[in-house]
């Protein structure tokens, strides 16, 4: 079993630059009943089937698998509402953390979210510059709402 613990938050966006690569993200969801998150991605060439359970304080059990793209592709035009989540995102390291940035597109462009993981929720880090406001409590943010709730909309 995995498990995730991870913080989120806003962008300041006058001191944001984002780096010069990124990566697109397509993913998409299959809704449950008990509030297990099931997320369908394409990252490039690849696909990936991912579990998450609820979330308390900052952890969540995580299995994620590789599927073949051509499955995931399947999956997000079949099985997943629409729209599905689109966004660039990037990678950074900021004082010996991984930082993921996504700056979301489609019907949730002008978002921009912070992501860090931890080892432990208790674990010190030091927050970049262009960190903004924190949201990890703020279920809005999780991608699996911005599906059915688009930033746009709000």
């Amino acid at each position: 079993m995995g498990t995730e613990i991870e913080r989120k938050f806003l962008i300041n966006r006058e001191l944001w630059r984002p780096p010069p690569q990124g990566l697109k993200y397509l993913q998409g969801y299959i809704y449950t009943k008990n509030n297990t998150t099931v997320r369908v991605r394409v990252v490039g060439m690849q696909g990936f089937l991912t579990l998450k359970t609820k979330t308390v304080g900052y952890s969540r059990s995580e299995y994620e698998y590789l599927i073949p793209v051509e499955d995931a592709e399947a999956m997000l035009n079949t099985m997943c509402d629409q729209p599905l989540i689109e966004k660039i995102r990037y990678k950074l390291n900021y004082q010996g953390f991984l930082w993921e940035v996504d700056e979301f597109l489609g019907d949730n462009q002008g978002l921009i979210l912070a992501e860090i993981e931890l080892q432990e929720e208790g674990q010190f880090f030091e927050i970049p510059p262009w960190i903004g406001k924190e949201v990890t409590a703020d279920s809005r943010y999780y991608n699996s709402y911005l599906a059915r709730n688009p930033f746009q909309s709000w």
